[in-house]
């Protein structure tokens, strides 16, 4: 656990992205309250894996409880939308204090996860699946 330098008030701003899914985090000292969309992160998050996952850049640097983070996230799905709310809150983590980056950096939550759904070619159903062949 690593325990940053103190910084002032200020709000800190940063965008996380998964797939189709975009999160604007703004991240201030508080008293650890997690906004997503006007709305607490268990009501938004209601599964415990989304929730830990929104969760892990602050449980790893020990600041859940001293960081208030407000997010506004938009596109994909629910998962993917934690997955981006994870990516922005490593990325707002790592502004307000540039020491984190090693321990955010091995974890892996600075990596954008680019993967996406791959589009449709002509000739075929699918991204790669062709049409079935038969025999009469």
């Amino acid at each position: 656990m690593v325990v940053g330098k103190k910084v002032d008030n200020s709000i800190i701003r940063a965008l996380g992205r998964r797939k189709t899914s975009a999160a604007r985090v703004r991240i201030q000292l508080g008293k650890g309250e997690i906004v997503v969309n006007e709305k607490p992160l268990e009501k938004y998050f209601p599964l415990k894996l989304w929730q830990n996952t929104v969760l892990a850049p602050l449980v790893l640097v020990g600041k859940e409880k001293s960081l208030d983070v407000s997010v506004r996230v938009v596109g994909g799905g629910v998962n993917s939308q934690a997955g981006a709310v994870c990516h922005g809150i490593a990325r707002a983590l790592l502004k307000w204090n540039e020491e984190l980056k090693p321990v955010l950096k091995a974890e892996g939550f600075l990596t954008r996860d680019s993967r996406a759904k791959e589009r449709k070619k002509f000739g075929r159903h699918k991204a790669r699946r062709g049409h079935q062949w038969r025999k009469r």
